[in-house]
């Protein structure tokens, strides 16, 4: 198996046109994870920028981000923060919410998620318009914990998420 360069990973991602509804070009990245030497290289990529910054706990917003942030946390000897939609964590929850096209949504993760102080590096799979980012920054900081960075594997520019997140250290892999 030959090691995947990160500017490589845009092959493994495939393009879904009209997913979830008619108009959106879907960032298919099941292909990615389903490539030993693509995920390894894709951790590598995600996590490299953060492996000198102390991080204790890698935050994963649901739900590809679990399956990224599971990864990086192993590869940094970091615990895992699951951030999950209202309703889905058995515990005493604190939530944070974000704006949609039309209305609002929510994140959730538990009260306990996080020691103060804790350095948490927050993951998802990709950075559209930057809600669902945010209001996780957020939510992470209302428990205790000093983010040092956020990660994406991929971004979208042209919605101009990473403005939400002008007060956040930013680090995308791909970029389209």
């Amino acid at each position: 198996m030959t090691a995947v360069q990160a500017p490589d990973l845009k092959h493994w991602v495939t393009d879904v046109p009209d997913f979830p509804k008619k108009g959106i070009v879907f960032k298919d990245i099941t292909p990615l994870l389903g490539d030993p030497g693509a995920f390894k290289a894709t951790i590598d990529a995600l996590a490299g920028p953060f492996e000198s910054l102390g991080v204790q706990q890698v935050a994963g917003v649901e739900s590809r981000g679990f399956l990224l942030a599971a990864a990086i946390a192993q590869k940094l000897g970091a615990g895992l923060i699951p951030i999950r939609k209202k309703g889905k964590l058995p515990r005493k929850t604190v939530q944070a919410e974000y704006a949609l096209e039309y209305g609002t949504d929510s994140v959730e993760c538990h009260a306990d998620a996080a020691s103060p102080g804790a350095r948490v590096l927050l993951v998802d799979d990709v950075l559209a318009t930057g809600g669902t980012a945010a209001a996780s920054a957020r939510l992470l900081e209302t428990v205790g914990a000093k983010i040092v960075g956020v990660a994406f594997l991929i971004e979208l520019d042209f919605l101009k998420g990473r403005e939400k997140l002008k007060s956040q250290r930013v680090h995308s892999v791909l970029h389209y």
